[in-house]
């Protein structure tokens, strides 16, 4: 488990990662947001219907013990953030179409995420239950720095974008400073950890790809833009999932519920760098064989 300075530590760390993520957005975005229902459908269901469906499944599957399968759930049921605009970029996805998923998971989590979570954790009873009023309350106070954040970027732009970029690349230095606290004290436990329990923690970004991208092809979505709703859909916000259940936990339990969503987070950065790379080779190809095609139009013109 992180100690109480690192627990603090990591409320702070977060409160940058949603002050950066509000300087990402602005008030417009909200506007047109709700103006394009096809964007904000697809948001809705892959963040609020698809990944939730994955994590239960792998839960069930892999017969987890009640404390890891509150774990994947809860992670399963978080909105995703400023990291997949982040990979979304790197792999040449529709970067209008993240920032407009983005936006939609923000503005409905307060809402839908202890609804969702409510929903699919019903059959794990008892102590590991984590309450859904306490997920409103992270998610309201998270909810201040990223007005703040939205704030910022209208009285000054350049302001913004360095907030945003900051904010950004803080969700990469938290996975960091998990794997420094957190790893090393706990490396006999993760030496001792079932194999059933890494395969849900990777598994839950994994299948999250495969079935974001399934269903974007199903409402007939072109490649590339199912290639960014895939990333949306696989990337869930760590850093919050493992806030969550510093807050809610304690001791042992806290340590036992505290698994997953730490793996989720290491291994998270993995694969998306891996899908990463993979689309961003497919889009350049298809933007080679575009530019070849423009070309030989040209030739017999």
């Amino acid at each position: 488990m992180l100690s109480d300075f690192e627990t603090q530590l990591l409320s702070v760390m977060m409160m940058v990662i949603m002050l950066g993520m509000g300087a990402s957005l602005t008030f417009k975005d909200f506007v047109i947001a709700l103006r394009k229902p096809v964007g904000v459908g697809i948001g809705l269901v892959t963040t609020y219907v698809l990944t939730p469906l994955v994590g239960v499944t792998l839960a069930k599957l892999l017969e987890l013990p009640p404390a890891y399968a509150i774990g994947l759930i809860l992670m399963a049921c978080l909105p995703g953030g400023t990291t997949s605009n982040i990979f979304n970029y790197f792999s040449k996805g529709v970067l209008s179409l993240s920032l407009l998923m983005t936006i939609v998971s923000t503005l409905f989590a307060v809402v839908l995420v202890p609804l969702t979570l409510g929903f699919f954790s019903q059959g794990i009873e008892g102590e590991w239950q984590i309450p859904p009023e306490n997920v409103a309350r992270v998610l309201f106070v998270l909810l201040v720095p990223t007005l703040i954040g939205m704030l910022l970027r209208k009285l000054n732009a350049n302001v913004g974008a360095v907030i945003e970029l900051i904010g950004g690349a803080l969700g990469i230095v938290v996975i960091l400073f998990l794997i420094v606290s957190w790893v090393p004290r706990n490396h006999m436990l993760l030496a001792t950890t079932p194999w059933q329990v890494y395969f849900g923690a990777i598994g839950l970004g994994v299948f999250g790809f495969a079935v974001g991208y399934a269903f974007a092809r199903l409402v007939r979505q072109d490649k590339r833009r199912a290639r960014t709703i895939a990333l949306e859909t696989g990337i869930q916000n760590g850093p919050l999932g493992v806030l969550i259940v510093l807050l809610t936990f304690s001791g042992t339990q806290q340590q036992q519920v505290l698994l997953i969503p730490v793996l989720y987070s290491l291994f998270i950065v993995l694969t998306s760098s891996v899908v990463t790379v993979w689309f961003r080779r497919i889009t350049q190809r298809e933007e080679l064989a575009r530019d070849q095609s423009k070309i030989g139009a040209l030739a017999k013109a």
